[in-house]
């Protein structure tokens, strides 16, 4: 039976709840609640001075979604290069068929890609985003969050899949102005993507909606308007096949952080409401929680 727990601000500090006969209830000290929340997370001791479940020891974003490559590719060709998105937009008339050239790298038909990002600077819910002062265009990905709580090592993706401890809701931050630059360069995103991340409060350990993964439905709000809501259908891969790759010759570890990629339509460059200072972005997906940052 799945578990959600959260970290909550009490008298001082952060401490662990459980949601149990639809209450919280802090967790007592060496009970077994509290166990099962430290290895799902893949942590030893529990930090009372962070907001975050807990702190990632890595973190890895992969790209599930086909349609929000397509989606971010195309309102990215509108927006920047006019010429490209009419000949795209023809080609679609014409064919009924998306043009190549905003279709994901071949090799993501062939297995999960994905990129390391910085994991030393992740936020909690209720924590300020700092605007960094090299970006003029600053976006929200709204992402579900996974973690490992046992080791991989050329696994399967059944043993993999397995390996998943649980979920949060998971806001991957990015700097667009700066993005296209980067990822031109070859060696992928760098300052467009590594001034912040942010993860909920809650945390839900696997078997609380692993067989839900595909249908999870989401939200984004912005200063407490609803934005859009989104859906975790249409991964190409699950997400035990994406681990399963990612620990091909590699050694994985518990407490070790994966994103999804951005659900398709749960960012501001698919929808068209990117963040102005002063923003209060929240993002949320049924069965796990809610994220809340505010833009300063």
């Amino acid at each position: 039976m799945g578990m959600k727990f959260r970290k909550h601000f009490v008298r001082g500090k952060y401490v662990v709840q459980v949601f149990e006969h639809d209450v919280w209830k802090t967790v007592a000290a060496n009970s077994k609640a509290l166990k099962v929340f430290l290895q799902a997370t893949g942590q030893t001791v529990v930090d009372n001075a962070d907001p975050k479940p807990f702190a990632p020891k890595s973190y890895r974003d992969f790209m599930l979604s086909e349609a929000h490559y397509v989606n971010a590719a195309t309102a990215y060709a509108k927006a920047n290069m006019p010429a490209a998105y009419k000949i795209t937009s023809l080609y679609k008339k014409l064919t009924g068929k998306t043009h190549p050239k905003l279709k994901p790298h071949p090799l993501w038909y062939q297995e999960p890609i994905f990129y390391m990002g910085g994991h030393m600077n992740f936020f909690g819910s209720g924590e300020d985003i700092v605007w960094p002062k090299y970006s003029n265009v600053i976006d929200y990905e709204l992402e579900l969050g996974f973690v490992l709580a046992k080791p991989l090592f050329n696994a399967t993706a059944q043993e993999a899949e397995a390996a998943i401890g649980g979920y949060v809701v998971f806001n991957d931050f990015s700097a667009r102005d700066r993005q296209m630059p980067e990822m031109r360069s070859g060696f992928g995103p760098q300052k467009c993507k590594h001034f912040a991340n942010a993860i909920s409060a809650e945390f839900v350990t696997a078997d609380e909606i692993s067989a839900d993964i595909n249908a999870l439905t989401g939200s984004v709000y912005i200063n407490g308007e609803h934005i859009r809501d989104v859906s975790s259908a249409g991964m190409r891969y699950t997400l035990g096949e994406a681990l399963a790759h990612v620990s091909q010759g590699e050694h994985l570890y518990p407490g070790e952080f994966f994103g999804t990629g951005t659900l398709p339509g749960g960012c501001g460059l698919e929808n068209g409401h990117m963040l102005n200072k002063g923003d209060e972005i929240k993002l949320v997906i049924e069965g796990i929680g809610s994220l809340t940052n505010m833009i300063v």
